[in-house]
């Protein structure tokens, strides 16, 4: 029987690598169909871990690659939690994974410690399967509070071939590249509610990548066999993006390809244009599937992938909650604690001040007649 958990003796700390497989243990007890593969990442973690750490003792893109803190107690790991930025301006901070064993205190201990700890976030947000009643209760004791709806489907590979056999008609599919961030900015800010906006705080500079960044992210690419192709459908007469996607694309078999879409709420009719030309990119990798999200403020998407007939792999919630952060008060001191005599005995002048030049003026100006008082006559003037 596990031993109850005593909060006074329960230590949060980064993890280290010691703590890889009890965290890869926690986290695949939690892993759902929004979330990204684990087991590869664990993997990568192990062989790189010395780089990872050493990358966060020092400012760049890729200081929280991996930002875990474990829940430990009497040298037993209760608990695990992985953070990571949202945004370019770290304004939102995301909670990508939490996974505590048989011991619940430790999920809220993890959220609270990272809620104090990281300073710049001022807004996180998080995704929860709709069925996870303990997660769900764990976030909203938390705080957290509900903000949409996501509904993650699977379009199989024969339907994908089917796809491909159609000719989108895109004729102004472009390459994205850093010099349109401004275009995407503008797409992401339109495409969703104001209250998803104000939580992402996206920045046009979310939609740039630097050299730092594009060197990981090509090294990365080679390790797991897997290929990005960003496009944009570029609009001349409003010379605004109205359609995007990023689709990654994997030569794994047992790994489908994920893609990113994106869509201007006028120009619905792009729907099956866009995917038709992502399935004309699959067909140079393995067959297998495309998984993608909707959100239920995109009734268009949803609407269209299931008349599609895609299926419906999971359901999330996703919740969100701001982060005040208290000044640190300082003791009030009172001012009679304070010898000001002796303080200011220092200050008095050593000799007498000598008068100022506007003093000597003023002490040598005539001093004007006296008014007559009531009832006498005014002495008349010599001629």
């Amino acid at each position: 029987m596990t031993p109850a958990l005593s909060q006074t003796n329960l230590t949060i700390r980064p993890s280290q690598y010691r703590d890889l497989e009890a965290i890869a243990r926690l986290f695949m007890q939690e892993q759902s169909a929004g979330q990204p593969e684990l087991e590869p990442q664990i993997q990568q973690l192990r062989r790189w871990h010395g780089l990872v750490k050493s990358l966060s003792w020092f400012p760049n893109p890729l200081q929280d690659l991996f930002r875990t803190y474990v829940a430990e107690q009497n040298d037993a790991i209760f608990g695990a939690i992985q953070v990571s930025p949202f945004n370019s301006t770290h304004s939102t901070w995301r909670v990508d994974r939490v996974a505590v064993s048989e011991q619940p205190e430790a999920g809220s201990q993890l959220l609270r410690h990272c809620l104090q700890t990281i300073w710049e976030a001022r807004t996180w947000l998080t995704e929860v399967n709709v069925n996870d009643k303990t997660a769900l209760a764990l976030y909203r004791q938390n705080g957290f509070q509900p903000l949409a709806h996501m509904t993650y489907w699977a379009i199989a590979p024969d339907l994908l071939q089917t796809l491909a056999e159609r000719e989108p008609d895109l004729p102004n599919l472009l390459p994205v590249g850093n010099a349109d961030a401004c275009l995407l900015h503008q797409l992401d800010t339109v495409s969703m509610p104001p209250l998803v906006r104000q939580v992402f705080d996206r920045q046009i500079s979310d939609f740039k990548a630097n050299l730092f960044e594009a060197t990981f992210t090509s090294v990365q690419r080679r390790i797991n066999r897997r290929e990005v192709v960003c496009r944009y459908v570029f609009e001349p007469q409003r010379k605004a993006a109205i359609g995007y996607f990023r689709l990654r694309l994997n030569r794994k078999d047992n790994q489908p390809h994920t893609a990113d879409l994106t869509v201007h709420p006028a120009y619905t009719w792009l729907y099956p244009e866009l995917l038709s030309q992502m399935a004309q990119f699959a067909q140079n990798f393995p067959a297998q599937g495309i998984q993608l999200a909707s959100s239920d403020y995109q009734p268009e998407r949803e609407e269209y992938l299931a008349q599609l007939g895609a299926t419906r792999t999971d359901h999330t919630l996703m919740m969100s909650r701001s982060v005040w952060h208290k000044l640190r008060e300082s003791k009030p001191v009172s001012l009679e604690g304070l010898q000001l005599s002796d303080v200011l005995q220092g200050f008095q002048p050593a000799r007498k001040p000598i008068p100022s030049r506007f003093k000597l003026l003023d002490s040598m100006r005539p001093t004007p007649p006296e008014s007559p008082k009531s009832g006498e006559q005014t002495p008349p003037s010599a001629p």
